[in-house]
């Protein structure tokens, strides 16, 4: 098998080529390095390019013929740059991926893997495909415009598509060649790490909320389970989309199916670590909310699917990466990538 995969430098787009490739799936890699790096591709079949890139799409196919899906991976995905930024991210991950779908549909590659978010639906536990979308933010609205425009083509052309929608990934790929590139990420994780080595407290905002110990619930899924689903999603791909599964669209949550308190996660970190690691007890932010996590049973009954690896073990692995990532990135001039 050989697949496409748009947005194959970053976190996300890497660490499946990298699962793909030990498991014997030929890969193809296209981006244009606006948020991917290039040590990530390093001696990978890669394009530098934008998804909306017709002729360099073109000349992919040409060059390898015989792709048998492409994944898109190549969305712009930081929920406070696209409040500030509206246009932007909606000409990226709206005009720029409908765009892609044409290309592809002209080179006759009609199997598309979308790797989305869960953030598409309101707070809640155990969300499954059918609940109602709620996005808060326009990242999260512009996700469910594509799904919503992806689903209308499969409609009315040979295109089939499979959404795989999920909350926060964590850890870096096991062999690690890879993992979150920016050096101060804003999830819940990274900044606990980086509050871990600056020996601060970790800023807990909200405990009053009404889930099993007051502090809010996120979803947390290790980065190579992730890329163990798509990678699933590839193989079963006919299946899951025929007329039997469900039709030529299909989406599938993934994630822990149980969420995390922001309380456990500190109890898990600090059992990977040996240390304590003190926190600090705030009034809850304007926006936030108690939390969600998804129903996974279609993932368990379409990709025979479920997380492998344990919280613990993604943030062993995020540790491990925090250390290795300067040796293997290289200083982005002028940017505190």
């Amino acid at each position: 098998m050989k697949v496409l995969i748009i947005g194959g430098a970053g976190f996300i787009g890497s660490t499946i080529a990298s699962r793909c490739l030990d498991e014997g799936v030929e890969v193809v890699i296209l981006d244009d390095l606006s948020t991917g790096r290039a040590e990530f591709v390093d001696g990978r079949t890669w394009y530098e390019g934008r998804s909306d890139g017709g002729p360099l799409i073109d000349r992919i196919f040409a060059e390898h013929p015989g792709i048998h899906a492409a994944v898109g991976c190549a969305a712009k995905i930081v929920v406070p740059e696209s409040v500030a930024a509206p246009l932007y991210y909606y000409n990226e991950n709206v005009v720029a991926g409908l765009a892609l779908l044409g290309h592809l549909l002209r080179n006759g590659c009609h199997r598309f893997l979308f790797s989305s978010s869960a953030a598409l639906y309101a707070p809640g536990p155990g969300i499954t495909e059918q609940a109602p979308l709620a996005p808060m933010s326009p990242y999260a609205r512009t996700k469910a415009h594509f799904e919503q425009a992806l689903e209308d083509v499969t409609v009315g052309t040979p295109l089939r598509a499979v959404s795989l929608r999920y909350f926060n990934p964590i850890g870096a790929d096991p062999h690690g060649r890879s993992g979150i590139q920016v050096r101060r990420p804003t999830h819940a994780l990274g900044v606990m790490i980086d509050k871990y080595h600056a020996g601060e407290p970790y800023p807990v905002t909200g405990t009053d909320w009404e889930t099993r110990d007051g502090t809010g619930v996120r979803d947390y899924v290790h980065v190579w389970d992730l890329a163990g689903a798509h990678l699933a999603a590839l193989r079963r791909f006919d299946t899951v989309t025929s007329a039997e599964g469900g039709g030529a669209y299909r989406v599938i949550n993934l994630g822990s199916g149980t969420g995390t308190t922001v309380l456990e996660l500190l109890k898990a970190f600090e059992t990977v670590t040996g240390r304590p690691l003190p926190a600090e007890h705030l009034g809850r932010r304007p926006g936030d909310n108690a939390g969600a996590y998804p129903d996974i049973a279609l993932a368990r009954e379409l990709l025979d699917w479920t997380p492998a690896l344990t919280l613990e073990q993604g943030i062993a692995d995020s540790l491990a990466w925090y250390h290795r990532r300067d040796t293997v990135l290289a200083p982005l001039e002028g940017a505190d990538a």
